[in-house]
Order: C-alpha cells, then structure tokens, then sequence
C-alpha cells in the first residue's frame, strides 16, 4: 500500500456524492429540499431525458448572498445548523451541507440566485480539476435556479448503472410526488421533454388538500380512505392524514407515504405499527394505502442516522410505536357501515331518503330507537347473553379438581360459539324449518338503516337488501364470521386468562438480552398467562401457559416475542395466536352456506353488523358486503339514456 496522504477536493467530492447522489432522482430530492428550507411558495422541475440530460429547478425562495455563492458549493457548508445543539433539534429537511458540492463534482452545474433585497442577480459555476467556483452577474428574479447538465459524465462507470429514460423519470417523479404531499401549501410544476406532467397547485384547505392527494394518489384512493382528525395527540405526539379502508388494499406497498415533521420516512418501527393495525382486517399478502403525517417534538427524533436521511431514530420508540397502532386501530375499529354507505351516491330520487340514515343508525346503536319504530320483523340474531364470561372460560377449557386438564369437545365448541353468534347452528345434515317470511319495508317518514331490509336470500349465500341508496349485498357467512369473532374476542378480555400448568418445565436456551428482556417483561407474560423464570445468565424456564396455546410450539412462540420486544420494544404475537385460535373457531361456528335464513334472522344479522367493529370484512379480510347505488343499476340498464 501506497503512503497515506490527503484526497483532491474533486475525488473527495466525488466519493460523497457516491452516498447522496445515486441517480437523478437524488439530485431532484436534493434540490427540493433546499428550496423548500428557502422559504418557496413556487417551484416548477424542467427535465430532459429522464434527468440524464437535464435538470432545471427554479424557485421563488429566499434567494442566496452574493458573496456566500462560493461557498454553496463547498462540501460542509450550510446556512441550517451552527452549533451541536442546533443538530439535535433539526426543523430543516437539508442540514448537511454537502449535496450541491457533491452534485456539482457529477455533472455540468450552474447555480443562479437573487434576494429580495439585492439589485441584481449573480451565478456560480465551478470549473478545473480542482473545481474553483467562478462568479459572475445575470438577470434572474428573486429565488434560485439551479441546472444540472450531463449527469455523471465524468464518472463513466456510474453513468452505465443507470437504467432506460422512463425508468429514471418514474423515480424522479414519485420523488416530486413525496413532497407534494408533505408541503400541500407550495405549487409544484413538472415538465419532462417539454411536455407538462404535474401541474400542482397549493393547497390551503382540506377540500384542496385532498384534491392534490387524489392529483398524486389517485381519485380512488381518496375515495376509498378514511380521514383521521387532527386531534389524534398523546403525549406530544400529533397523527393526522389518510388511510385506506381495508378493502382498498394493494400488491405492493406502492401507495405508502409517511411523513415525521414533514419529512418522508421509510421506518421499519412505523412499518410495524401500521401492519400491526391492519393485520386484523387486511387479507393475506395484501398491503394497505395510506398517507400519514406525524409530528412531535423535533428533539425526540434523530435525522441524521442515513446519509439519504431515509430512516429516522425515535428517542421514545415503544411511545410512538404504540400511539400510531392505537390510533390506526382504533379509526378501523370505528368504521361502520352507514360510513362506508355516502348518500352522494344515491340517485337524485332517493337522495332525501339517505339523508337520514346515519341518525338513524345511531339510534339502533345505542338502543334508542323506540319499539313502536321498530319492524317487528327486525329480530337480532343475537338470543343468547352477551356478557358470557363463564361462556369465554369454559370455551378454552380449564382445570379441573385433581390438577388435569380437560380440553374442549368439538361438541361443546359449537356449543358455546353459538351463545356468541347468533344464529343456532344445526346439527349436520339438519334442515332449516322457518319459512322465508314477507319482506320489510319501512313506514312512511320512517328513515330505513345503512344496510337496509332484506328482501332476499340468494343461492344460500347472500342476502340481498335494499337501503336509501339502492341495493346491498351480504355474504352470509363472511359477516356472521366477523360478528362470532368480535364478540369472543370480547368475552376474552373480560375474562381472566385461564393457564396451565407443564407437566416437565420447559428450559430454554437464550441470549443475554433476551434472558434480560423476559425478566423485564414478567409481568406481561404473566398478564397473558405465561409463568417464566431465569434460571441463569442464558436461560429461561416456562413453567405455564395459556390453556388456549397450550398445544402450540410455544418455545418457538417465546423467542419470537422476546425478538420482536428488543426489536420494536412490544410483541403482539401472543395476542395474535389467541387472536387466530378465535378466528378459527368464529369460522366454523358461523352459518354455512346453503343455511335458508328466515327474514327476521336476515335482519338480525344486518343489524347486528351495523353495530359490530371491522363488520365491513371477515376475519381473513375478505369484504363482507358491498352497495349497488341506483345510478350504479340505472347504468347497467342504460336508463336514463
């Protein structure tokens, strides 16, 4: 090896910007930022070629001194931060000051920049090996304009890496995209190849601001996403945005966009969280949309942990952690079907009657609905108490004099599961006597409920209603699943879990940190039923579990907790297997297809999935039910035309 001595400027330059600048999507990212950090209202994006070629980005910000145009262009200097308290809290999306000086050893680069208060305007390049910048007066107005011209063509090897002229244009753009979302307030004007691709103005209400969403997202997304409030705070910490109902689900994670303090992220803990909301109601290997904006103190979070500034570092990670899965939980939780129904999508002729429904849900909700209003067809199919915490124990089976355990029969199973669902299941084989019934209809001036009455039971399946808005669709089996499910996942939490003893204590071999995390987190185990002792610096012994998870691979269950406890600082995986064993046995205990329903048992189940969480899909996130509006039906039929 060669002496050590000191990097040229140029080669120096060169290899940081082998961090920043990846591909022209980067240097657009970079360029952004700083016009954003300068205070611009207005920015408009000119490309050619993908960014190969081209790149021209001017803007209305602040503008730059005239004798600090050099030194935008040296590595480490930045306006942003000055002392290290100032890089503990940072309030700018750039603060490194290395991004023009790295893209500016890469390409052909030219920075013209006027203030407000200056009389003219004044442009920077940088030439020669060493890269001395060179200044010289121009006319440009207030803000900044930056070019950048023939993108690595000083550095061949990296130029091959490159990909075809759409590809990099599509990076470039979801770049565009991301920041759009985070600062609605500035107008952003994209142009590639002369032709205009986004034209994006700013947005200073909500209705605007969810126009610009569906001009980025989609119009289906917003169409198909819920609105969380800006009062979703807990402990400094702020949530607001969109998120997409489960139903409006993805391939991929395409249509992911999470912002912290208006800086986009990509976080393995904020990705858990979401997940971790959905899992309950998403269907299996499907992904949810959302745009989501978190805020909190700038001090409890570190951005500068990625040289892209991609992933960020929570001081209180177990906090944000859980206030994004309680919040995103608790919105899916609410959803019900007189949200999903909107009365815009009635025709105009039934459109008063819509107006209505959503008191008049309330009403059947909290039991204020007088009997007299009430259809005398409209039986819930729930006969049996609800309370049932005798029901939830004996459920899982329990202990019996002398110490043995005695599991639950398949008999008694179903048994129990119909005192939660409703519906009494037959015997195999067993025909359904109740004749089908007239239909109901409601009484003049009588508001009728978000899914309507029903009118009939189609193929054994589904149950055909009709609402304000048109025509509702059931799938019979899917919605009394969810409403089973709900209600012993209820009766579950009241009741104190029940545990058995092992029969040989189970040793475990472990790390340190996971021996430490287990004896930290004993009481938790022991609130799920679990009784673990550290028998040494690298051992665990489990001497109970929970009945219900009692034939379960619980060792592997174990360092599966303990893993994700030091990962995100929480495990909901024991909740998860108890969470699948009721799903499972929901599934089984739930109407069958080819079960006739009477009309008042039909209803029943429309009510009760009116007042039932997550009623809008199964427990293995398949859709439940879905609305035909009238013009939807006039449409098949070309009436009107």
């Amino acid at each position: 090896m060669s002496r050590i001595q000191l990097l040229s400027p140029r080669l120096a330059n060169q290899i940081a910007a082998g961090e920043v600048v990846e591909r022209p999507a980067s240097v657009v990212k970079e360029l952004l930022e700083n016009s954003l950090d300068a205070g611009a209202t207005q920015i408009e994006i000119d490309v050619e070629q993908g960014g190969m070629k081209l790149i021209r980005l001017r803007d209305n910000g602040g503008g730059i001194e005239e004798q600090d145009l050099p030194l935008a262009l040296s590595r480490h200097a930045t306006s942003k931060i000055l002392v290290l308290e100032d890089l503990e809290a940072v309030n700018s999306l750039g603060f490194r000051g290395e991004a023009l000086a790295s893209i500016s050893s890469v390409s052909r680069l030219t920075l013209t920049s006027r203030r407000a208060d200056a009389s003219s305007a004044w442009q920077v390049q940088t030439e020669g090996r060493d890269m001395e910048p060179v200044v010289s007066p121009a006319a440009h107005p207030q803000g900044t304009c930056v070019e950048v011209r023939d993108l690595f063509f000083n550095t061949p090897a990296r130029r091959k890496f490159m990909r075809t002229e759409q590809t990099e244009f599509k990076h470039l753009e979801e770049v565009v995209k991301r920041l759009a979302l985070s600062r609605s307030d500035v107008s952003f004007q994209l142009r590639h190849n002369g032709r205009v691709i986004h034209q994006l103005r700013p947005a200073r209400t909500e209705q605007e601001h969810e126009r610009r969403i569906s001009s980025v997202c989609g119009p289906a997304f917003i169409d198909q996403a819920l609105s969380l409030d800006m009062c979703a705070e807990a402990s400094g910490l702020r949530l607001w945005g969109w998120m997409g109902l489960p139903t409006f689900s993805r391939s991929q994670t395409d249509l992911q966009y999470f912002f912290v303090n208006g800086r986009i992220i990509r976080d393995k803990l904020v990705a858990h969280a979401v997940r971790q909301a959905y899992q309950d109601v998403l269907f299996h290997g499907r992904h949810p949309a959302f745009v989501l904006y978190l805020e909190l103190d700038p001090r409890l979070v570190d951005v500068n942990v990625h040289p892209t500034k991609h992933e960020v570092r929570f001081r209180e990670g177990r906090l944000v952690h859980d206030f994004i899965f309680r919040t995103l939980h608790r919105v899916i939780a609410d959803v019900r079907p007189q949200d999903a129904v909107s009365p815009a999508s009635a025709s105009p002729d039934s459109s008063a009657q819509g107006d209505g429904q959503v008191a008049a849900a309330q009403q059947f909700e909290q039991g204020r609905m007088p009997l007299s209003q009430a259809p005398a067809a409209q039986a819930s199919l729930d006969q049996a108490p609800t309370g049932g915490s005798q029901q939830a124990g004996s459920m899982f089976g329990g202990a019996v004099p002398g110490g043995d355990y005695r599991g639950p029969s398949v008999g008694a199973v179903r048994d129990q599961i119909s005192g939660y669902g409703a519906l009494h299941v037959p015997a195999h084989g067993a025909q359904y006597p109740v004749p089908p019934g007239p239909a109901v209809t409601p009484a003049e001036g009588e508001e009728a409920p978000p899914l309507g009455y029903a009118l009939a039971h189609l193929h054994g399946i589904y149950i055909l209603a009709q609402n304000a808005q048109g025509l509702v669709l059931v799938d019979m089996h899917a919605a009394h699943e969810r409403i089973v499910y709900e209600r012993m996942k209820q009766a579950y939490e009241t009741e104190v879990v029940r545990s058995q003893p092992l029969l040989v204590p189970l040793s475990m071999a472990v790390s340190q940190n996971e021996a430490d995390c287990a004896e930290e987190q004993a009481e938790m185990f022991q609130r799920l039923g679990f009784e673990l002792s550290r028998m040494g610096d690298e051992s665990l012994v489990v001497r109970q579990v929970p009945v219900s998870l009692a034939k379960g691979n619980i060792e592997q269950l174990i360092r599966d907790v303990l893993s994700d406890m030091l990962t995100y600082g929480q495990s909901q995986r024991i909740e998860n297997h108890i969470n699948e064993l009721l799903a499972t046995m929901a599934c089984h205990g739930a109407v069958r297809a080819n079960r006739q329903l009477s009309v008042p048992e039909m209803n029943g189940l429309l009510r009760d999935m009116e007042i039932t969480e997550r009623s809008g899909q199964c427990n293995h996130g398949r859709p439940t039910w879905t609305q035909l509006s009238l013009n939807e039906l006039d449409k098949l039929f070309l009436r009107g035309r």
